[in-house]
């Protein structure tokens, strides 16, 4: 990209990024080839890139490249990876007098808007009052595995495939993270630690819901999905949400179940685990006893997340995916600052293989584009 002259068109920066990275086609391998040779911790022909993004930096980028659908945005910056997901065919969002809503997994929110963006809050805690594992089974909250429709879904993915297969993951979702959403950050930890039973419960109920679902899917996707991605923020930014015995005790058991039933489904796919903030405690454990492949985001401003201590330690056992930092450099710093850290962290992260980079996160409506494109534009090689 050349950084001292501005792109002005849609079509000069289409221009710049069709010559980048931006005609899959024209590539030796195919970007689901890329991504699995990195997951096999081989070195590519470059490193492979992803993309997320708030919904407003997606329409945003349409229209700076003059283009109509996020696919199209998404071939242009060479990504290559993609997600894909069962039809939701259940019940509506049930909407309150107030706007607050209840969503697919019985979350009580609401939309709340700043300068940039629209997000959803928690406006409400629908298991705030259970006192019994029998309040929590008998909640009326609960989905059906019957509200996700899986019967398209292998005919989407091989139509996404037909010119140029792409890496394809499901995300299933987390357990702690949906969990305290229905009680409360604060008196989930604390009925850990004093009355475990009911955010336990809570804990096994995702746990099976989610189990069904990845299982469905994983079938009806008959061997196209090549990844499947779990959660659950453990961790803030200077350190761990409970210690790593409590972690151990509650969350941990619970992410093996799934993991293990995912294996069952399909032992091809890999298992890709995301935590935001200072999880390095724990990082040992994601790969020794979750039994994951690949760690998300890698948040480098985070207490101990040195990219380059991780790598060392622990990329013989995990690949990583993320690592490009969305609190100071995407948003505040220059094209050059982007594409020098993301060069960097190709360098340090992609050697030998293993490694997927993407921002750290979703990439926030107020990050300037041209720092986007630079991210997507900058040399891509491990040396």
């Amino acid at each position: 990209m050349n950084l001292t002259t501005p792109l002005k068109t849609p079509a000069e920066r289409r221009a710049v990024l069709e010559s980048h990275y931006g005609r899959p086609a024209a590539s030796p391998i195919t970007p689901r080839q890329r991504v699995q040779t990195a997951l096999d911790h081989r070195e590519p022909d470059r490193v492979p890139f992803d993309f997320w993004a708030v919904p407003e930096t997606c329409a945003a980028l349409r229209e700076y490249l003059g283009v109509e659908t996020d696919e199209a945005v998404l071939r242009l910056l060479g990504v290559d990876c993609r997600i894909m997901a069962p039809d939701y065919v259940g019940p509506a969002p049930r909407v309150q007098p107030d706007g607050t809503y209840y969503d697919a997994w019985g979350a009580h929110r609401r939309r709340v808007s700043n300068d940039f963006s629209t997000y959803d809050e928690y406006a409400g805690y629908p298991l705030a009052g259970a006192q019994t594992v029998a309040d929590v089974e008998i909640w009326d909250g609960w989905p059906s595995p019957d509200h996700w429709d899986t019967g398209s879904l292998k005919a989407r993915i091989q139509a996404l495939n037909r010119d140029t297969p792409y890496h394809i993951r499901y995300e299933v979702g987390g357990i702690f993270e949906w969990s305290w959403a229905l009680v409360g950050l604060e008196r989930f930890l604390v009925d850990l630690k004093r009355r475990p039973a009911v955010p336990c419960a809570i804990m096994d109920c995702f746990t099976d819901r989610y189990i069904a679902n990845v299982t469905r899917v994983l079938a009806a996707a008959d061997g196209l999905l090549d990844m499947v991605y779990t959660y659950d923020d453990v961790g803030m930014q200077t350190g761990l949400l409970m210690s790593p015995r409590m972690w151990r005790e509650f969350i941990l058991p619970r992410h093996q179940r799934l993991n293990a039933a995912i294996r069952r489904a399909d032992p091809a796919v890999k298992i890709m685990y995301h935590s935001c903030g200072a999880v390095y405690p724990l990082i040992a454990a994601f790969a020794d006893e979750m039994n994951i492949d690949v760690l998300n985001p890698l948040q480098p401003r985070a207490t101990g997340m040195d990219p380059a201590r991780i790598k060392n330690e622990f990329g013989a056992r995990l690949a990583f995916h993320g690592g490009i930092d969305i609190q100071h450099t995407l948003p505040y710093g220059t094209p050059a600052e982007v594409q020098s850290e993301v060069q960097e962290r190709c360098r340090v992260l992609g050697r030998g293989g293993g490694y997927v980079c993407a921002s750290a996160h979703y990439i926030q409506a107020d990050t300037p584009l041209d720092n986007v494109l630079a991210l997507y534009t900058a040399p891509r090689a491990v040396a």
